[in-house]
């Protein structure tokens, strides 16, 4: 791979980059498909080789040469070390607690970093329904953390939920913990223009860290709630050629593989 790649990279490959470096080597993650499992596989490719990448569809140690495009791709099961049945998956794998970090997206997000992805308005007559919760409530309860993968835009980042499909830190402080959930929820929301981290105290999401070339006054009037800006707030390192190269390289043959232009 060429590693002099453009060094101006898209907000989207911004948000990969930063979510794959949130990645270990010694992990176990519970992967979702798009931004989660693009970063995931440039973590394995580049700083974590030996990472444990488990989709929903109960494929284990995965090793996609390209990035799928649903849970049920064939590349997933062809490149992975073992394939086990979805209720394994589920009551051995995640609720025994042996995952130590699942990507989450939605469609909506609080303040207390809950999650919507059921309807957009009233339950019973909504505006839009959406695909559901699928696995991601138990995702959500049961990893040891989670990382969340999203867009920062007012629609997005709204005030009040209509619906909460997955647990974050529900009205805030140690309502979690209250709940009986014994996970540390969700460690850091990233997006493409900054990462957000809930509180140590409140829970509530504050901007910890701020993209090359980003200014905060995009971020409060891009969130659909007063946002709040930690005061130790620092800016994220950006993508090394490296990086740059081996997405741009990972994303191409995707393309290619997939018959995309």
């Amino acid at each position: 791979m060429n590693a002099t790649a453009e060094q101006t990279a898209t907000p989207a490959e911004m948000m990969t980059i930063a979510a794959s470096r949130e990645l270990a080597n010694d992990d176990i993650c519970f992967v979702g498909i798009g931004a989660p499992s693009a970063a995931c596989n440039l973590a394995r490719l580049l700083h974590a080789p030996d990472i444990t990448l488990i989709y929903e569809s109960g494929t284990i140690g995965t090793r996609p040469d390209v990035l799928p495009l649903s849970i049920g791709d064939g590349e997933l099961c062809e490149t992975a070390l073992t394939t086990i049945s979805v209720p394994e998956m589920f009551r051995y794998w995640l609720q025994g607690g042996r995952i130590t970090v699942g990507f989450l997206g939605a469609a909506q997000i609080d303040r207390y970093a809950n999650l919507n992805t059921t309807v957009i308005g009233d339950y019973h007559q909504p505006k839009v329904r959406l695909p559901g919760g699928g696995g991601a409530p138990e995702i959500a309860a049961h990893c040891a953390k989670t990382l969340i993968t999203m867009s920062l835009n007012a629609r997005a980042f709204v005030e009040r939920l209509p619906f909460i499909t997955s647990m974050g830190f529900g009205e805030g402080g140690d309502h979690r913990r209250r709940l009986g959930i014994t996970t540390a929820g969700p460690k850091k929301v990233i997006t493409e223009m900054c990462v957000m981290e809930p509180d140590e105290e409140s829970k509530e999401l504050r901007v910890t860290e701020i993209y090359p070339g980003i200014e905060a006054s995009n971020l409060l009037r891009a969130c659909g709630w007063p946002l709040k800006i930690s005061a130790a707030l620092v800016e994220t390192p950006p993508p090394t050629a490296e990086e740059l190269a081996t997405l741009r390289y990972l994303q191409e043959k995707t393309r290619i593989a997939h018959g995309q232009q």
